[in-house]
């Protein structure tokens, strides 16, 4: 028996409102602000901007990734609600899109991690977040890992 806690997650709200408020610091910066590389144990936040699956339109979000070589990883977890968020979604219907990273912009094409790839990757998350399980534990819904090749 362990004497861990399970994770606790914010109320959905306060995590609604953290993503909008991270996306105004990046527009009122023009950029300067709300993206970084990932350095030591902190992952960076990179700007994926993908083709709405039903609208056509292009849909831009912030989100957490690493480096694993060239390629770009990604966790589709929804802030840790049921779920697939819009974005991953959208990658599934179409894998072309752009990441920004740190001023950066490159094409990539998104594919999802399987097997040893995942087990591989999803153990390197666990070097930045330790509850990394705890919190895929809340869900029901799994936990794609989704990898960004430049195009």
């Amino acid at each position: 028996m362990s004497d861990e806690r399970p994770p606790r997650v914010p109320a959905r709200w306060i995590v609604r409102t953290a993503w909008v408020v991270h996306r105004g610091l990046y527009r009122v910066t023009a950029g300067r602000v709300g993206l970084w590389r990932p350095k030591g144990t902190r992952w960076g936040a990179l700007r994926l901007t993908t083709v709405g699956r039903r609208s056509g339109k292009r849909r831009s979000v912030i989100l957490a990734y690493f480096e694993d070589g060239p390629n770009l990883v990604l966790l589709s977890m929804n802030g840790w609600g049921e779920g697939e968020p819009a974005w991953s979604l959208n990658l599934r219907a179409d894998p072309a899109a752009t990441a920004e990273v740190a001023g950066r912009a490159r094409e990539v094409r998104a594919r999802l991690a399987e097997g040893a790839e995942h087990a591989r990757l999803w153990d390197r998350w666990r070097h930045f977040d330790k509850q990394l399980d705890g919190y895929a534990g809340l869900r029901t819904t799994p936990t794609t890992v989704f990898v960004l090749e430049q195009r």
